[in-house]
């Protein structure tokens, strides 16, 4: 791969590469989501800051612009003094190709700066398929692939996100992690880069790096040595100096509503898959799915008020023009207040052509009035609900205690208030699955059409079954469980397909849409590697691996080519990361990096879940003692807040003020 050296040396640092840029643009697709230029983008002066971020999510712009975690953290720098945050994301092959010929580096859409030139590059991972775009991002910004090949001339790349919380895939290319909430955390990495440059930059990368490590919160890699047993597995892993901690912790955002973020949401002008202005109403899950990592890594729930949910909604709506909120969380209806927060903006934006959304409702947490204030302003769209498990024995592997009863009453339900379209939302590879637990996906869905027509009285009744394949995941009951392999997880789901198509009565009612089972591998190997895993992520990117979550560019004989190359001297092989179940005592890649997740508690959750036995929630029953509240110093933040209507005029109210005032 050929580096834009050559364009880095002839720009001023900090300077605009957007003339050299522009000339590539009328080549390649979509050329829009280069240019920047967005309702509320923030462009400010460089020599007037001390600190610069670089912000990537590392996938196309039309992915990664609406993504919130980014844009929080992007208003939370800019609103100091000192620094400066601008956006990155991952550019598409054609324009990669000419920026390599024309010498052109990687690039913010903010300013065109070229992303070499910034103190820090901060990566915000949600899947572990985005890694060889990382790679991409380095090489055209002339950044070393290899930290341990870095200078102070270069930014420090800090990984963060849901897959970043076992960074150990990208030991090699990374300098730090951050687990957890971002917004403390980039204020206390900015204070920390800001210190050490006031300070001349003693000791160099290494100096700034050791103080980053020291916080207890922030990992760094090359601080910590990993050692292998004769069979493969790691013997030990553990920190190269004495003022490094043996155990890296999380970050824990406590009292959302002093974090009333986004202030200023984006509003971009390229088409993206979010066209709405979203608000996180609460963060963290304790429904206890034992599948899920956001729900895991993300504990205690802590819930955002209703006055400070109605504030953002409302500055964000007048600074963006957007006529849909979402109202997002990982489980939004199970806010201890939803019904009060969907009443009251349904309410205030009654008479406007704003609408509410919420992401995908469990089963157990829908009703028909709370539908209905969200479709308040006549735009009704499908219903999505997540049973997860096909049979009702693996609904209780998983701890999702949700019946078959349970869902039959939803649906009828939702279909006897208007509705037409449900999709249901399953997994396919779960522990201890058969090939019958996943054949009552179709006895499932043909329930939910008969009951459908029984309450509407039509036969217009659709539903959608969409899978995906199961990937066990670090920091979560499920790490030590073996992945189904591909060919089986295929069978299982063509079965499925037969026996959806094969039902005359019911089966052109149901769609059935999932994906081959090959990227699950290809996930399951990077989300539970070690840093051997390390070579083969380098060997696929140099082999051409690009937008491995994108169907059209994933390529599962690339992977594992590369994998059978780069392990091929190791006592590891693909299907020793993936479809091996792990023991008690084996030490695992992630165990020195604290989600606050008590080890034993996860294993114990592990043994109820092969003895298929449920958790509640624990913000309605006595603690589980899962360790987060107590290790990390929080605890769970629900209302009753007291409010029940919010003390503020309806939009309709306050246009008709403002005319008579006028």
């Amino acid at each position: 791969m050929t580096s834009p050296t050559l364009a880095t040396s002839r720009h001023a640092r900090g300077a605009s590469v957007f003339d050299q840029l522009e000339e590539l643009l009328p080549s390649v697709s979509k050329p829009i989501q280069y240019v920047g230029g967005e309702v509320n983008a923030v462009s400010k002066d460089w020599d007037a800051v001390e600190v610069r971020w670089a912000l990537m999510y590392p996938d196309a712009y039309e992915v990664g612009a609406p993504n919130q975690g980014v844009q929080i953290l992007y208003e939370v720098i800019n609103e100091r003094d000192d620094a400066l945050a601008e956006r990155t994301y991952a550019v598409w092959p054609d324009l990669e190709a000419l920026m390599r010929e024309a010498g052109v580096p990687q690039f913010t859409v903010d300013a065109h700066r070229a992303v070499g030139d910034f103190d820090l590059l901060g990566v915000s991972f949600s899947t572990e398929l985005g890694y060889t775009n990382l790679l991409t991002a380095l090489d055209l910004a002339g950044v070393p692939l290899q930290a341990s090949d870095r200078d102070t001339s270069h930014p420090v790349v800090i990984a963060g996100g849901h897959a970043a919380f076992n960074p150990e895939p990208l030991a090699d290319f990374i300098d730090a992690a951050v687990l957890g909430d971002g917004e403390e955390a980039v204020l206390l990495i900015t204070d920390i880069v800001r210190d050490w440059k006031r300070e001349g930059e003693p000791g160099g990368r290494e100096e700034l790096l050791l103080r980053l490590a020291r916080t207890g919160s922030i990992y760094v890699p090359a601080f910590y040595e990993v050692s292998y047993l004769p069979d493969g597995r790691i013997q030990r892993i553990a920190p190269t100096r004495t003022d490094v901690p043996w155990r890296v912790r999380k970050h824990t955002l406590m009292d959302l509503d002093e974090w009333a973020y986004p202030k200023n949401p984006l509003v971009p002008l390229a088409e993206t898959v979010h066209e709405r202005m979203s608000v996180e109403i609460f963060r963290g899950c304790t429904r206890g799915c034992r599948f899920c990592q956001a729900g895991m890594i993300t504990r205690p729930v802590r819930e955002r008020s209703i006055t400070g949910i109605a504030e953002i909604v409302e500055n964000g709506l007048a600074k963006t023009g957007y006529e849909e909120v979402g109202l997002l969380s990982l489980s939004s209806a199970d806010h201890s207040e939803i019904a009060d927060v969907a009443r009251n903006l349904a309410d205030r934006y009654e008479h406007s052509k704003t609408s509410l959304s919420l992401p995908s409702t469990r089963v157990d947490a829908f009703n028909v009035d709370l539908a209905n204030e969200l479709s308040r302003n006549g735009r009704r769209s499908g219903l999505t609900f997540a049973p997860e498990g096909g049979s009702e024995r693996m609904r209780k592997v998983i701890n999702k205690q949700v019946t078959e009863e349970d869902l039959i009453r939803t649906v009828t339900t939702a279909y006897a208030g208007g509705w037409r379209q449900v999709k249901l939302y399953f997994m396919c590879g779960l522990p201890t699955e058969t090939d019958e637990d996943v054949l009552q996906i179709a006895e499932l869905a043909r329930e939910v059409i008969r009951a459908g027509r029984e309450a509407s009285g039509r036969r217009d009744i659709r539903c959608t079954v969409s899978i995906g394949g199961f990937v066990p995941k670090p920091h979560t009951p499920f790490q030590w469980a073996a992945q189904l392999d591909h060919e089986a997880t295929d069978e299982r789901l063509r079965k499925l397909r037969d026996a959806i198509r094969a039902d005359r009565e019911y089966g052109k009612s149901i769609g059935l849409r999932y994906h081959d089972g090959k990227p699950g591998i290809v996930e399951g190997l990077l989300s539970r590697g070690d840093r051997r895993v390390g070579a083969v992520i380098l060997r696929a990117w140099q082999d051409g691996a690009r937008f491995d979550g994108w169907s059209e560019h994933f390529s599962f004989d690339r992977w594992m080519g590369s994998a059978a190359s780069a392990l091929a001297e190791l006592p590891v092989d693909v299907d020793w990361f993936t479809t091996r179940e792990r023991d008690r005592t084996e030490v695992l890649p992630w165990d020195h990096l604290d989600s606050g997740l008590d080890i034993e508690w996860l294993w114990d959750d592990w043994q109820d879940a092969l003895a298929e036995l449920p958790v509640d929630d624990c913000r309605w029953t006595p603690c589980y003692d899962c360790g987060v509240c107590d290790q990390m110093d929080t605890e769970i933040q629900i209302g009753p807040t007291g409010v029940v209507n919010l003390p503020m005029p309806s939009v309709r109210a306050s246009s008709v003020l403002e005319r008579a005032e006028g």
